[in-house]
């Protein structure tokens, strides 16, 4: 079973962007800066271009590879931007934005999810959490602020 890390989300953006692609954008450069790879599981295709041209954004010190679903090279690279679920994914970590829980391939070992402040994708975020529960996976929540004390300790 996977552990999944819901992040309490306490605004609803940082710097001019939406909260949860924010904190996604840091998740995937830590992950990246870790040397692995991950997946971000995005509502939509417009969304995930959205997070492709906010991953651009990040200054060249912290680059992070990264491609849409069907782009880049034939292996892909280490983060993974998609809006539909693979059958199948090389990437151990999940970085979920999608607001149903989704139907992930047995080999995804760490599922990251945020819970919003708005209350309506608050309580979407309830409902992914039982399911997650009911799954049996491992859940831990933790405040968005220890996302940035991980990054600067």
């Amino acid at each position: 079973m996977a552990e999944v890390i819901f992040y309490l989300l306490e605004q609803e953006k940082l710097e001019d962007k939406p909260a949860p692609h924010a904190l996604a954008c840091q998740l995937a450069a830590s992950i990246y800066r870790a040397r692995q790879g991950c997946m971000i599981l995005c509502e939509t295709q417009h969304q995930a271009e959205q997070m492709d041209e906010l991953l651009w954004q990040l200054p060249a010190d912290a680059f992070v590879p990264h491609n849409l679903s069907g782009e880049g090279p034939p292996r892909g690279t280490p983060v993974q931007i998609n809006w539909q679920v693979p059958q199948r994914t090389n990437q151990q970590v999940v970085i979920n934005l999608q607001q149903k829980c989704p139907t992930l391939p047995g080999n995804v070992r760490q599922i990251y999810d945020f819970v919003p402040a708005e209350d309506t994708q608050k309580q979407q975020a309830r409902e992914r959490y039982k399911h997650y529960r009911a799954a049996g996976h491992q859940l831990q929540t933790r405040p968005a602020s220890s996302l940035d004390e991980s990054q600067n300790g």
